[in-house]
């Protein structure tokens, strides 16, 4: 599949759009060969002028061409596409992203209100693809049409989590203790005051310790037909911000249900595979994971953008006296860990039905599609 049955793209419009995630979305979507970019939409203050008006760009490149010419709009749900990313703050995503549900727009978010709700899905499409099974139990629970509402993990939990699950797969996982040293650019903009960042690391972010707690319990949990089923770890998180650009380096210390040896870790994670299907889809890696032999890796400013910014990068993996083995991993924050996931998710709803056209949307109720 590469785009709707008459050959045209999916019409994507992204919430929240002259923010820093807003705007990788705006970047990724520019030469996407499934979707198109119609409609941005941000707070009121933005409203009414031209997209490169509005947003004050902080990516590398000028603003791309498909967007500059864009009206942002209000967040009214009368836009003009065939479903939305969200990367609106939490203060407004929960009710706004409600609202687009249920006037039948899928939005696919990146925002924290609802990923522990009972009936949507907490997506990483190489870990846990089956949990889109729960859209129709939503649909039917808040009286949606063609509407839903799917979300993307904390952006520290996502390298965490794509790297935890060929290891439960291959030796299962009874207790996690990490540490993560977080990039500036995961606070938004302007973010972190220089004052408080420059030569210095501070040991707290808001709620990112209960997120990184929370989240890997239903990403590594099953859908019964009915409801999520947590995985059952013990996870311990610290988190600190630290003055880093992009990517978020992670320090775990794992115990294992299975005893291994540390090549055959290495080879778990350096063998891991998608399926065929989920890595023919554009963003998609046929190997997400990449390991690293040498003794300093990986780094922020070496190993960033590996894989476009989707792959989990790993190194150090040695005994741990504490548990059995520890390893660093490191992940884009604002690519692996936030647009580029979203965007992996909408491929993964087009590939599986899940998106339609608006005009085929008003015209017919989504059936729940067989799989």
């Amino acid at each position: 599949m590469s785009a709707l049955a008459n050959g045209k793209k999916w019409r994507a419009g992204v919430l929240g759009a002259t923010g820093m995630v807003g705007q990788r979305l705006v970047k990724l979507l520019a030469d996407h060969p499934w979707f198109t970019l119609t409609e941005v939409a941000a707070s009121e203050r933005s409203s009414g002028k031209r997209y490169a008006e509005a947003v004050r760009w902080h990516l590398e490149g000028p603003v791309p061409e498909v967007a500059r010419g864009l009206v942002v709009k209000e967040l009214e749900p009368n836009l003009d596409c065939d479903f939305l990313f969200s990367a609106l703050d939490s203060s407004v995503a929960g009710p706004a992203e409600e609202e687009y549900a249920r006037r039948g727009y899928p939005v696919v978010s990146n925002s924290r209100n609802h990923r522990q709700d009972p009936d949507v899905p907490l997506l990483i499409p190489e870990v846990n693809a089956a949990h889109l099974n729960a859209i129709p139990v939503q649909q039917k629970n808040h009286g949606y049409d063609s509407g839903f509402i799917v979300t993307n993990p904390n952006c520290s939990t996502a390298g965490l989590v794509v790297v935890l699950k060929p290891l439960a797969d291959a030796f299962g996982l009874e207790k996690v203790f990490v540490v993560t040293l977080q990039a500036i650019s995961g606070a938004g903009y302007p973010g972190v005051p220089a004052l408080d960042i420059q030569g210095n690391v501070v040991p707290f972010i808001s709620g990112e310790e209960e997120k990184m707690e929370a989240e890997p319990q239903k990403l590594l949990g099953k859908w019964d037909g009915n409801r999520f089923i947590e995985a059952g770890l013990g996870i311990s998180a610290h988190c600190n911000r630290v003055p880093v650009v992009d990517g978020h380096l992670e320090c775990v210390s794992l115990r294992l249900k299975k005893t291994a040896t540390l090549d055959e870790v290495r080879e778990a994670l350096r063998s891991y595979q998608v399926s065929d299907q989920l890595a023919s889809l554009p963003t998609a890696l046929k190997h997400p994971v990449v390991v690293l032999d040498e003794p300093d890796r990986p780094q922020p400013r070496k190993d960033v953008n590996a894989g476009h910014g989707m792959a989990a990068v790993v190194g150090r993996i040695r005994e741990c006296p504490l548990f059995d083995v520890k390893l660093t991993l490191l992940s884009h924050n604002l690519v692996r860990g936030a647009a580029g996931a979203a965007l992996l998710n909408a491929e993964l709803l087009a590939a599986q039905g899940f998106l339609k056209s608006r005009n085929q949307a008003r015209a017919q109720s989504v059936e729940p599609v067989s799989r």
